[in-house]
């Protein structure tokens, strides 16, 4: 049986304390330092893998299993099997048809970016790094522009329930209930596609088919749920944290107005930086020992990309911001066959929008250095990021 920490261990190595939410990297440091594989009582009893060789073998590891789709099922909707799933939504979501909403997103940035223009400041995550992402993920479903609001509303409930370690009764009923307001839209949206087929990303979940095999309705409506779910919360981040970076290193701010060019690489490095997903949950489906730990069947791992990221032995100098920095394997979208599906389109999204604020918005600056953060250790993003220009 694993041995809880005393209170001081505890403090030490708290992800979820308020300076850790604050800034979690010094922590991570001493956990890939001193406890590279270490137990946690913090987050509802889990292990902790910090070290990036860990994180990748860990991603790779038929032993453990990704936990999002076993919540998503606890909610009552259905995602296919997790190779038949990748495959079917992989010619759904397929990296051209991601290219080709490209002029269309630099015309919602220009659009957003209009609308604040005039006053000299903005609140990057409410007038942007939100609304962007949103839009993009409702018009690739078929939403209408009136139900957007609602629907962030209902992805934020689904963000706190899947990053809860033991989510509370009342928490799961206003998931559940958030769910099923989400499935009864999205049903009504799938049966008009069956009937009139649109080009979007419903009639193509609808249509595909992997050797004959397609999606069933329900698992349509978990696989929509799901990208909701994934498209706000990854983007916005991503825009929020990424520029706060760039602004708080203005030679690497001023390099990337100097060379838009840059832009590509500049993402990867603020995903690695200070990424929007800090860590992922797997189960562990039977024993095994790590660095001499032993790890028991049924216990869960989180492996911190956040720290990963920042590993001296896969990246040098891994706190330095470098938008240069080439080669750069991070884990901010993770790995092998549990990568993210929506990495392509945040990243068009977020090469976009910060390439668009730093030429559109001349003398940026940030408003105020007090800034707050969302209380959640995995999902790493500002509540607000005011500025000047």
């Amino acid at each position: 049986m694993v041995q809880s920490k005393n209170s001081e261990q505890l403090e030490q190595y708290n992800i979820s304390s308020p300076e850790a939410i604050a800034n979690p990297y010094p922590i991570y440091h001493r956990l890939r330092s001193e406890a590279p594989v270490h137990w946690s009582d913090i987050l509802g009893g889990a292990w902790l893998l910090t070290r990036y060789s860990d994180c990748v073998s860990a991603m790779r590891d038929p032993r453990l299993v990704e936990v999002y789709g076993k919540a998503i099922w606890m909610l009552g909707l259905d995602l296919p099997e997790h190779n038949r799933f990748r495959a079917l939504v992989h010619k759904a979501f397929t990296p051209s048809v991601v290219e080709a909403m490209r002029l269309h997103i630099q015309t919602l940035v220009n659009e957003l970016i209009d609308s604040v223009q005039v006053a000299g400041r903005m609140d990057v995550i409410r007038d942007i790094a939100y609304p962007l992402p949103a839009i993009v993920i409702a018009e690739l479903l078929g939403v209408l522009p009136q139900d957007r609001d609602h629907f962030k509303k209902c992805s934020d409930d689904l963000a706190m329930f899947l990053g809860c370690a033991h989510p509370t009764p009342d928490t799961t009923a206003r998931t559940q209930q958030s769910v099923l307001e989400l499935a009864d839209y999205l049903r009504n949206v799938v049966r008009q596609r069956r009937q009139y087929p649109h080009n979007d990303l419903i009639t193509n979940l609808i249509g595909v088919e992997v050797e004959g095999d397609a999606l069933s309705e329900g698992e349509v409506l978990g696989t929509c749920v799901f990208l909701i779910f994934a498209g706000h919360e990854t983007t916005t981040n991503l825009i929020g944290n990424g520029l706060l970076a760039l602004l708080r290193h203005p030679d690497q701010l001023e390099k990337l107005k100097d060379e838009p060019s840059l832009i590509s690489t500049a993402v990867e490095e603020l995903l690695r930086y200070d990424g929007p997903l800090q860590w992922a949950s797997r189960i562990v489906e039977e024993d095994f020992e790590l660095h001499g730990k032993q790890i028991r069947k049924r216990q869960r791992l989180l492996l911190i990309w956040g720290a990963a990221n920042r590993d001296p032995v896969q990246f040098p100098n891994p706190d330095r911001l470098d938008i240069n920095r080439q080669p750069n394997q991070h884990l901010a979208f993770g790995g092998g066959s549990h990568f993210c599906l929506g990495a392509a389109l945040a990243r068009i999204e977020g090469q976009i929008a910060i390439n668009t604020i730093l030429r559109r918005l001349p003398a940026l600056q940030l408003e105020t250095e007090t800034l707050q953060w969302h209380d959640h250790s995995a999902f790493r993003g500002l509540k607000s990021l005011p500025v000047v220009f």
